[in-house]
């Protein structure tokens, strides 16, 4: 045939072989992400890593653990975070003498009608800000379970179910040990990140003290501008959800989790919830970045931050001065990236 025209496949276009579309448009959820890192840049300077672990939180229904030592910014990036979304916001400062009805709730007597009224408590609201969530006893912290993990509180036994989107942001300081109590493991297991904020470099400081000096008298909170309202967040997490994630990728993280459990360096490895907080996580960094598959590097990005709260090292590794980072980078290097 010689008007057939054939076509070599290497005289295609590099770009026209590469041009992949998304089963899923994820072009406006990216361009939120973009605008509540973007707000957030207004006041906090540097933390992008932090500001993205919230983020990525948010996408994937988790909660967020915040450790670092006092005045970098911890209680002000949640603070400004939550102004960012259109929803309710309520601070709890905890405190050891502080009470599970004082979190929760309590029900107190109506004299008009003798019967016994529910009074919500501070932990009812979108978006929860624990300051301090180390300072108070076991009692007040076995009251967040069930909120946490179930969305809901039971009280007198009835269930009032929290209004969606529900995110608790909590901090604690590691330095400060008067006066503290050890979370327990429980309860870490429920928070889908432990974000460690570090002290800013030498630039990010000068930025800092810069910004300050800009800003005058005009408060952190003013400058901030909410970007998203809870319907398209609600919107959001459900397109994060349907994000494909191959089974070779699914077997990743599966082996690295298993790993963690066998490890001679850990005394404690991670749970099925672990290996389920990487998958969602790692759908939401996918998100994030347009795309509508996960990769490994989605895996790797979100490991760190859901397996470094999760696993216990051993006593005679913690005495040799090793950390949990160097032990998920171990078992990183032993298992085989899929291709």
């Amino acid at each position: 045939m010689e008007n057939e025209e054939t076509t070599n496949p290497e005289q295609v276009p590099q770009e026209q072989s590469l041009n992949f579309e998304n089963r899923i448009d994820l072009s406006e959820l990216q361009q939120v992400a973009e605008k509540l890192k973007a707000e957030l840049a207004k006041v906090i300077v540097g933390q992008q890593d932090f500001i993205e672990l919230l983020i990525v939180s948010l996408l994937a229904n988790g909660h967020v653990l915040i450790e670092g030592v006092p005045g970098i910014a911890k209680t002000i990036t949640a603070k400004l975070f939550a102004k960012t979304l259109k929803t309710e916001f309520n601070r709890i400062q905890f405190t050891p003498d502080l009470m599970p009805s004082d979190v929760l709730g309590t029900s107190v007597l109506n004299m008009k009608t003798s019967d016994f009224e529910f009074k919500k408590g501070p932990i009812f609201s979108n978006m929860v800000l624990i300051d301090e969530i180390n300072r108070a006893p076991a009692k007040t912290q076995a009251a967040l379970f069930e909120v946490m993990e179930e969305r809901q509180v039971t009280i007198d036994g009835i269930r009032y179910v929290m209004e969606p989107p529900f995110m608790v942001l909590a901090t604690q300081n590691p330095i400060e040990q008067e006066g503290t109590y050890a979370l327990p493991e429980a309860q870490l297991d429920r928070f889908l990140f432990k974000i460690t904020v570090n002290y800013p470099s030498l630039d990010e400081e000068i930025n800092i003290l810069k910004t300050h000096h800009q800003r005058k008298a005009q408060k952190p909170l003013e400058m901030i501008d909410a970007v998203i309202t809870p319907k398209k967040l609600i919107e959001f997490k459900a397109k994060t959800q349907e994000v494909l994630i191959e089974e070779k990728i699914l077997n990743y993280i599966a082996e690295i989790i298993i790993k963690t459990r066998t490890h001679p360096h850990l005394y404690l490895g991670g749970s099925p919830r672990a290996s389920i907080a990487v998958m969602n996580a790692s759908k939401a960094f996918a998100a994030i970045n347009g795309r509508d598959f996960v990769t490994p590097e989605d895996i790797k990005k979100s490991l760190f931050p859901v397996l470094r709260h999760r696993i216990i090292l051993s006593p005679e590794r913690e005495m040799e001065g090793m950390t949990t980072e160097n032990v998920i980078e171990m078992i990183l290097q032993s298992v085989e990236i899929p291709r």
